[in-house]
């Protein structure tokens, strides 16, 4: 089945060439079938890039999704055109009486902020609260992962000595769920933040579940909720070449940047970079869609609670 998408999105067509079949809405009102609604809300300075990432990945579901894309209105877009912006996503506050089978929050670049410091908490905080009686289940990304854990269980965030940056190997600690189903023992997932939780305090709280970790990278993935929350430090969701990028905006003119690990062939960044997290990215959010979104949503949309 296609995703359900806004007509004219920058991503339908750079997805056409990737053979992945997109549908715009004009296409999908033929459809007599209830698709999936997945709200994203996008809060990454390069939302087109963001939007195509996430899209790109949602693609390989057999079912049909309605994608949603929500603004913040207490934040203005400084990276991103206006006019995309008002065509392609609506504020909160006119999305919050409706309900959604699935949502991804994405991570935001004020890591090293104190969350309450963030100029948009307070709405932040309202859509938090709102996701748990409008949403089946829901994907925090890095920042959002962080922020999150702090609102819901005080979980705290640390600030890193240097930047976790490259792409580090993570370890199923329970094997057993849907979410890892089809997966290898050890994936690879990409990681480029400042600040990290830690285990220690994600065991003082037994509502949470830790899944998966790393020796290097640490905290990996939390579950909360049977799967109606899932929290990711890292970013399944990069492209081959968004490291690469970040990484050459930022040499020579910041001096904490190293060489992302684990990424380059032969750690040389002249030479393309290894993909080695793409298979078990599409696994996880495939599993995501069918076994804690489609499964657990009522098909009226409106039972969600």
């Amino acid at each position: 089945m296609p995703l359900r998408l806004p007509d004219r999105l920058p991503a339908i067509d750079i997805l056409k060439h990737e053979n992945i079949f997109v549908m715009d809405n004009s296409r999908a009102h033929a459809q007599d079938i209830r698709p999936l609604r997945i709200a994203i809300l996008n809060l990454m300075p390069l939302k087109i890039t963001t939007e195509t990432d996430l899209i790109r990945l949602l693609s390989n579901t057999p079912l049909q999704l309605d994608i949603n894309f929500m603004k913040l209105r207490s934040h203005t877009s400084k990276n991103t055109p206006i006019e995309h912006m008002m065509m392609f996503y609506r504020d909160f506050a006119d999305m919050r009486r409706e309900k959604f089978d699935g949502m991804i929050i994405t991570g935001a670049p004020v890591e090293t902020l104190d969350y309450e410091a963030v100029n948009y908490w307070d709405e932040i905080v309202d859509i938090f609260d709102w996701a748990r009686t409008h949403v089946t289940s829901t994907l925090f990304i890095c920042w959002a992962a962080q922020a999150g854990l702090y609102h819901y269980y005080g979980v705290p965030k640390y600030p890193l000595e240097k930047k976790m940056f490259g792409i580090f190997p993570q370890q199923k600690l329970e094997a057993q769920l849907p979410i890892f189903r089809g997966f290898d023992d050890v994936f690879m997932m990409p990681h480029s933040r400042h600040t990290e939780v830690r285990r220690e305090d994600i065991e003082q709280h037994p509502e949470l579940t830790l899944i998966a970790e790393s020796q290097d990278s640490g905290v990996s993935i939390v579950m909360a909720r049977e799967g109606r929350e899932f929290f990711i430090t890292g970013h399944l969701e990069y492209a081959p070449n968004t490291l690469d990028n970040e990484y050459r905006r930022d040499v020579g003119v910041r001096d904490d940047v190293e060489l992302p690990r684990n990424y380059y062939l032969h750690d040389d960044p002249s030479q393309p970079p290894l993909v080695t997290w793409r298979a078990h990215a599409n696994l996880f959010y495939n599993n995501w869609v069918n076994y804690y979104v489609y499964q657990e949503t009522p098909y009226d949309i409106n039972q969600i609670r």
